[in-house]
């Protein structure tokens, strides 16, 4: 079923996202006269198409679904009759075809500013940016920070939510130099604290570079009182019952939840004495943690949830919510920011500051859209932003056979007043498959070394 629901929000992410695309090219060279032959989502073999339209366009669906195409009529591949010369692609000026060109990125860029906008209208609940009492030898506990930090600005770039600190950290991490983080502290006080990012490395295998740092999340202590109990497993079986509070593990007193998880999970097959509350009754049971494979480690279980209470968490979340012409100025600047990210980790994984092993392929695309799909409609609809700011920024270099490269062949022929050669062209198309290839090469052994390392 996870597999379903997975793959399901993948394609519907390769769907949305390409069909955009194509569009933003299909749309331009309607409006410069150029007639469009077909209009295709996925490559490869038709499975299934329909003729619309005055020009009879074919409008389909292709076997491989990692892209598109619009088709347009171009005296270069095929006779062109001559009524209808006149609407074939190679007739238009260079700034015609620059334009239809450049359509198809833009058209990602557009949409991901309407999808953040439509989020910050409608309003997204986000994590508060506030910090837990770093681990000691860390660069956060060197640096000052203390439980309940909240982060209001890295750089004197403004922070909102917990994600807004990622992606600022991440961007900074590469340059490896002092970051000025502004926080209110637990009394209130606004204070400035330096960060050393110095040995931190962005490295999709390494770990999460937030934590290395020592920064994590603030999580509220919450009370050790039993909640749900799975029947047959070791808490049931030795007597647990909803609403205990646990008091004691071998004697060592538990203040909160998180403590009496770490004493099971540290102890499979272990016998335990736990000490617990029954309204004025104190109990002591004796039970023994199941051990459990997690990650390659053996873990305790004992089959027991916590009592839930909702105002718990209430204070750790924030809604920001904004007026149509706020969210849209906002959604066009996060566009642009996430746009500048992404041509920047191209740039820092071109010259080594940042690992090639940060390219994800397919399967990462597919997990991370599963997992935001199974978090509400909301971060899916982010998640589809994210990856339309991505595919146009990856269209947009300048890379034979993407819409970069053709742009470039453009402001070549600008330059020069005519056209490359076909001998020219023909070489660039095989240099930019030859290094597309590559890529998804990267691409699909990340995937793969992920798989096998999970």
């Amino acid at each position: 079923m996870a597999f379903l629901q997975y793959a399901a929000s993948f394609l519907v992410v390769l769907a949305v996202v390409i069909i955009f695309h194509e569009l933003g090219h299909y749309w331009v060279a309607r409006l410069c006269g150029v007639k469009v032959l077909r209009f295709s989502v996925g490559f490869g073999k038709v499975m299934l198409a329909i003729r619309l339209g005055p020009d009879q366009t074919e409008w389909a669906l292709s076997a491989i679904p990692f892209g598109g195409y619009v088709k347009m009529l171009d005296g270069r591949e095929s006779p062109v009759p001559a009524a209808e010369k006149h609407r074939s692609f190679d007739q238009r000026s260079v700034w015609e075809r620059m334009a239809i060109v450049a359509a198809g990125p833009l058209a990602n860029f557009v949409l991901a500013v309407v999808l953040y906008a439509a989020t910050y209208m409608i309003g997204f609940q986000e994590i508060r940016p506030r910090l837990a009492t770093p681990e000691e030898s860390t660069a956060a506990h060197r640096s000052g920070f203390a439980e309940g930090d909240e982060i209001v600005a890295i750089n004197g770039k403004a922070i909102y939510a917990w994600p807004d600190v990622r992606w600022a950290i991440i961007d900074l991490a590469a340059s490896r130099t002092l970051a000025a983080v502004d926080v209110v502290d637990a009394d209130s006080q606004r204070r400035t604290r330096s960060l050393d990012l110095a040995g931190i490395t962005i490295d999709a295998r390494e770990g999460d570079p937030l934590t290395t740092l020592g920064l994590r999340l603030f999580r509220p202590a919450i009370s050790p009182v039993i909640g749900a109990l799975e029947s047959g497993r070791p808490a049931s079986q030795a007597g647990f019952m909803t609403g205990d509070r646990v008091i004691a593990v071998d004697d060592e007193r538990i203040d909160d939840w998180q403590s009496f998880v770490r004493k099971i999970v540290a102890s499979p097959g272990k016998p335990l004495q736990i000490t617990l509350l029954r309204g004025d009754t104190r109990l002591r049971i004796e039970v023994t943690p199941a051990p459990h494979e997690r990650n390659g480690q053996t873990i305790g279980r004992i089959g027991a949830g916590v009592r839930e209470n909702p105002n718990t968490f209430r204070d750790l979340y924030v809604v920001h919510r904004y007026g149509p012409i706020d969210a849209l100025g906002r959604a066009t600047q996060k566009t642009w920011d996430m746009s500048m990210f992404s041509v920047s980790m191209m740039w820092k994984m071109l010259t080594g500051e940042v690992s090639w092993r940060n390219i994800g392929g397919p399967v990462t695309i597919a997990d991370y859209a599963g997992q935001s799909a199974a978090l509400g409609w909301l971060p899916f609809v982010t998640f589809i932003a994210l990856i339309s700011i991505s595919i146009g920024v990856l269209n947009l270099l300048p890379i034979p056979i993407l819409d970069g490269g053709h742009l470039l062949y453009y402001i070549v022929e600008l330059v020069k007043g005519r056209p490359l050669s076909d001998r020219t062209l023909e070489y660039g198309q095989r240099v930019g498959l030859a290094l597309l290839l590559v890529l998804m090469g990267f691409a699909f052994y990340n995937d793969i070394v992920r798989i096998v390392g999970s």
